[in-house]
């Protein structure tokens, strides 16, 4: 899972990526325009940006090159119909990782998404993550605890599958909200403590205390609780 900000005026164009990578359990968000991109980018953090080369009011190239000024290190991947060797570098100079030209194969854009997360902090390396005796399949939208499946809503879903995969790191309510929920979200850190709670419950198992920890005063880890 990636939180990922898509940048496409084409209403057709964007649906086509919205839906795939919604489809790949991803947290998407979106704008048709460069000027309101801008404004987002300034104020929320995402692990991939999906940028058109060619937006009203700032370009994606511009805008690539706003982010990194700023010190942003999501991925950034440029989409355009531009296919020359001196575009490629105009867009590859700006700070982005990658550059897909239209039209594009979904798959390949998926591949694509895949390898910039893996670069940046999400590091999505399989779609099977086991800590102790927890595994979560995301393809499968699946989680056992000693190989017994445990039902659990979509959110809760997401934010497990965040800390599985950012183990030992701890992360404060505000910092889970912004990498778990979408920005137009109604959320607080009310919220994410009931999650928590749920989860914590349902993740219990054969008297051992769940593998989601709360660090006092800072936030919530996830550890190896078989290992320890």
């Amino acid at each position: 899972m990636a939180k990922i900000l898509v940048v496409e005026d084409d209403p057709q164009i964007l649906k086509v990526i919205l839906d795939c990578l919604i489809i790949d359990r991803h947290i998407v968000e979106s704008e048709e325009d460069g000027a309101a991109a801008q404004e987002r980018l300034r104020l929320y953090e995402y692990d991939v940006l999906i940028l058109d080369w060619n937006l009203p009011g700032v370009t994606g190239v511009e805008l690539c090159r706003q982010y990194r000024d700023r010190g942003g290190r999501g991925g950034v991947l440029i989409l355009t119909a531009n296919q020359t060797i001196s575009n490629k570098e105009e867009g590859l100079g700006s700070g982005a990782d990658d550059y897909l030209t239209k039209p594009f194969d979904v798959r390949e854009l998926l591949a694509r998404v895949k390898a910039l997360a893996r670069r940046s902090s999400v590091a999505i390396t399989s779609n099977i993550i086991k800590v102790g005796a927890v595994e979560l399949d995301r393809d499968k939208f699946c989680v056992t605890v000693n190989e017994q499946p445990i039902k659990l809503v979509p959110k809760e879903f997401a934010l497990l599958e965040f800390l599985m995969r950012h183990r030992n790191i701890v992360f404060s309510a505000d910092a889970l909200l912004s990498r778990v929920w979408k920005a137009e979200e109604d959320a607080s850190p009310e919220i994410i403590r009931t999650h928590i709670k749920n989860l914590r419950k349902k993740l219990e198992h054969d008297g051992k205390p769940p593998i989601i920890e709360t660090v006092y005063g800072v936030g919530y880890k996830v550890v190896d609780t078989d290992s320890v």
